[in-house]
């Protein structure tokens, strides 16, 4: 079973100016044809405000078929959260709360996505920005998780740059296939805050990423073609 899953933090369709323009950032995700595409900081307060339909229904209806969405602000001028959108339909969807203390609120999709070949479970996510929230979320996810004994793939930004008590230092050892792009800040990338990580470790066939969409957002996407079974 070949597929391609991609992650971007689109930064709300703005990019580098006020402007808010979905069309670039659902052309630019088109191009790259993902089955499996996790999406963060979708905003429909921005659309909103500008007379545009909310993001989180034109997303799910131009890119895939099948999709869930975790709302992680929810205020009277719209919502503000990620997406999980798919190919194919998905089944077990959980929408699990990893908010930490007095930090922004922080969210992860887990389904089962139901392939032509078998079920693969997703976990998209977008993590928070100190390290001790990040240490709590990794544990979280690590007991979504469980025992891996089917194909997972977990994706998102993990907003984890730094090794001692990190985020990859944990996921990896459930998830040993990952992908290393610097994507933050998509002008001048330095860090690998945004990831893919998958099991078995082999099923990992090639990644890239798409140095056009530092017009776009302040991310860079992450792209990774997969082979189970």
């Amino acid at each position: 079973m070949k597929l391609r899953a991609m992650t971007w933090n689109i930064h709300g369709a703005l990019g580098r100016n006020p402007r808010f323009d979905l069309d670039r950032v659902v052309a630019l995700v088109k191009r790259h044809a993902p089955d499996i595409v996790a999406l963060q900081e979708v905003d429909s307060r921005r659309a909103r405000a500008q007379g545009v339909d909310d993001p989180f229904d034109i997303l799910q209806r131009l890119l895939g078929s099948h999709g869930a969405r975790a709302r992680a602000v929810t205020t009277a001028d719209g919502d503000y959260g990620q997406m999980l959108i798919s190919r194919w339909p998905l089944s077990n969807t959980e929408i699990h709360d990893l908010s930490y203390a007095a930090r922004e609120p922080r969210r992860a999709i887990r389904s089962d996505v139901d392939t032509p070949a078998g079920p693969i479970r997703v976990i998209a996510t977008h993590l928070g920005l100190s390290l001790h929230e990040r240490r709590s979320q990794a544990f979280a996810l690590a007991k979504m998780m469980g025992t891996v004994g089917m194909p997972t793939i977990a994706m998102g930004d993990f907003n984890d740059w730094v090794w001692p008590g990190s985020v990859r230092r944990r996921l990896a050892r459930a998830l040993p296939g990952y992908t290393a792009h610097r994507t933050f800040p998509a002008k001048f990338p330095l860090f690998r805050l945004d990831r893919i990580y998958l099991w078995p470790r082999t099923a990992l066939v090639a990644t890239h990423t798409d140095r056009e969409a530092r017009r776009i957002s302040d991310h860079l996407p992450v792209i990774a073609d997969i082979a189970f079974g």
